[in-house]
């Protein structure tokens, strides 16, 4: 690490949201080349390189519309994939890259307007294959297909006959189905693919289980399920399922902390399962408290792991290795030095630097991400994150309540662009992973029912509460900012405790409960029962419906007098526009002080990078308006 500068640059907002340099390595299977992130035109896409060659690397996407963010090598390493939808609207389709063909087009493998594939998979024991769910017959329903990746030809597997939450093939041919039944419990069941008979293999409580079980990965064999279970327990460990008996076995836990499952919400993050490339088989499993908690299972990865945690103090995110485990190559999850990436050659020892995605800037001046704990006033224990501006007395300061989306995930240690940016701007900065957050166990989930503008509410004021009393804050410019179920949150603060809040940014966020509910994509509604209908409410219900209304910032809009900025894409499938719409015109008809951005070439979140500097010069100036910050003047 650097040393501290004596005086900490004034950063602008494209150093923090223009594309990294480049990002998202992984090694091809025969550890002959290494494809990466970079930007082409302004968007990311992926790039190729020979390994260990000094020759320039290939850009083998084009797509100058929309950033990618999800590739997979393929078992040939002619062939590779990536994701991508139509300007944020979600429905994701796979398009095959021939890399012995550079003047070829890009092949779309699932190409049904309006359509979307999901649960994308390749496996050792079906070479040249891919599984994926498709709902291009039917919205709600996702179908089973196998694709051939060379000839692009697929094959459905099998039917969704309708409240299945996902369908499994095996190599034997066997296939098994989760079911949500009316009371939003799982059922695993074996189906019979001539007769259509259901064996019962075992059973779940959705409750337990908000978003899915997760990770639910079929092991090489075809005989099992590795699956996150907290059966009997607080805590999320990793289990093997037998498909012929329904039991489970441990095959790893850690005695305080949950399997990391956040990539089952965003793809992007790491699995918590390292699998062996050439055969499958399980290597390691990750656990995350206030850092990553890494065990390998495996002989073989332990000491390649070992030598990999020498490369940074950071904590191991992405892995890729050749089908012989001798080529790695790994990035670092850090709060000041993001993905830094490497090249480790096993044999040898050897590592070598690839590339840091932000180079530009400097570790000594971003601010370290300091875990913390705080209690509520009930006395539950809310780990949280807090950012401090360097080089700056940490008294008195003006401060974000930074709150993440979900509710159903959470807050850990990284570099957070937002929080950053933000200490930059000589912000502390506060992220509570307040109860109903997932990774803290099941009590402390599933403290969040009913909970919705009560006590989650309650656990981001007490947090403000702390700050305040341990001398961070100045209680006078503290201001609240969130994206998703986070803008909700936002606007419960200025509308449930109009005095608590000097400034708010709300980013396609829920003013109204009810409307939300009954605007979610149709293929969604069924998963319903396990997480919103059972911690909000059910807007089919009257009564339910009434508390609903009762906890949306919409009922309560008269109250609200708190300088408010909205942001919103246009073309958002989650949290609709009209979400947005209806806050605004209801502030603006009484005249209070919004300001309204809307991107309609975006979605759930922004993606393109020209969106983000927009959004965030424009929250600069807002929070320093009423904050007394001190925002870009470039």
């Amino acid at each position: 690490m650097a040393t501290v500068p004596n005086e900490v640059p004034h950063l602008s907002v494209e150093d923090f949201f223009a594309p990294p340099v480049r990002i998202g390595a992984s090694l091809s299977p025969d550890g002959a080349r290494i494809a990466f992130l970079a930007p082409w035109r302004d968007r990311l896409n992926v790039w190729v390189q020979e390994t260990g060659s000094d020759d320039e690397a290939r850009c083998v996407t084009a797509d100058d519309n929309r950033s990618v963010h999800v590739y997979h090598w393929t078992d040939d390493p002619r062939w590779l994939l990536y994701e991508q939808d139509g300007d944020g609207d979600e429905n994701w389709h796979i398009y095959r890259v021939d890399l012995e063909d550079p003047e070829g087009r890009a092949v779309d493998l699932t190409p049904f307007p309006g359509a979307t594939a999901v649960g994308f998979e390749m496996t050792a024991s079906r070479p040249g294959k891919a599984l994926l769910h498709l709902n291009h017959r039917n919205p709600v329903e996702f179908d089973l297909y196998e694709a051939d990746i060379a000839t692009g030809e697929l094959m459905m597997l099998a039917q969704n006959p309708g409240r299945i939450a996902g369908l499994m093939h095996t190599p034997r041919g066997d296939l098994y189905a989760q079911i949500w039944t009316p009371d939003g419990g799982i059922e695993l069941v074996e189906c019979d693919t001539v007769t259509g008979e259901r064996r019962p293999v075992a059973t779940f409580d959705g409750a337990d289980y908000p978003l899915g079980i997760a990770p639910f990965q079929l092991t090489p064999d075809g005989t099992g399920v590795w699956a996150g279970s907290n059966r009997d327990s607080d805590t999320t460990r990793l289990v093997r399922l037998d498909l012929a008996t329904g039991e489970e076995t441990e095959v790893d836990s850690h005695p305080h902390l949950d399997l990391d499952t956040r990539s089952s919400v965003f793809p992007t993050l790491p699995s918590p399962l390292i699998l062996d490339r050439g055969t499958g088989e399980l290597l390691g499993v990750r656990y995350l408290g206030e850092r990553q908690v890494l065990h390998a299972v495996d002989p073989h990865f332990a000491t390649v792991l070992k030598n990999l945690e020498k490369l940074s103090d950071g904590d191991l995110a992405a892995v890729s290795s050749d089908r012989s485990g001798e080529r790695w190559v790994v990035s670092f999850t850090h709060d000041r030095d993001p993905g830094v990436t490497y090249l480790y050659e096993h044999s040898t020892g050897r590592s070598r630097l690839l590339f840091r995605p932000f180079p530009h800037l400097d570790p000594a001046a971003l601010a370290p991400m300091k875990p913390v704990t705080i209690t509520s006033r009930d006395g539950l224990a809310l780990p949280s994150y807090l950012t401090l501006p360097v080089g700056v007395e940490p008294t008195g300061l003006p401060m974000v309540l930074l709150v993440h989306g979900g509710p159903w995930h959470r807050d850990n240690w990284k570099f957070d662009p937002t929080a950053q940016f933000l200490a930059n701007r000589g912000y502390a900065v506060l992220q509570v992973n307040f109860r109903g957050s997932t990774g803290f166990g099941k009590s402390f989930l599933k403290a969040g029912i009913g909970e919705l503008a009560g006590k989650m509410h309650d656990d981001l004021i007490d947090a403000v509460e702390w700050a305040v009393d341990e001398g961070y804050a100045d209680r006078d410019r503290v201001a609240i900012f969130g994206g998703s179920y986070g803008g909700y949150a936002t606007l419960v603060g200025v509308s449930f405790t109009p005095d608590v809040f000097a400034a708010a940014v709300d980013f396609c966020g829920i003013s109204n409960l009810v409307t939300f509910l009954r605007t979610v994509p149709d293929f969604v509604k069924p998963q319903l029962f396990n997480n919103w209908y059972l911690y909000a409410g059910n807007p089919d219900d009257p009564a339910q419906e009434a508390d609903l209304s009762a906890r949306s910032p919409i009922s309560r809009v008269d109250r609200i007098r708190t300088p408010l900025m909205v942001v919103q894409g246009g073309n958002d499938v989650r949290v609709v526009k009209a979400e947005s719409d209806q806050i605004v015109e209801a502030l603006r008809a009484r005249g209070v002080e919004v300001e309204y951005m809307v991107k309609e070439n975006e979605g759930h979140g922004f993606v393109n990078p020209e969106n983000n500097i927009d959004m965030y010069r424009m929250a600069d100036r807002f929070l320093a308006r009423h904050l007394m910050g001190r925002p870009d003047t470039a």
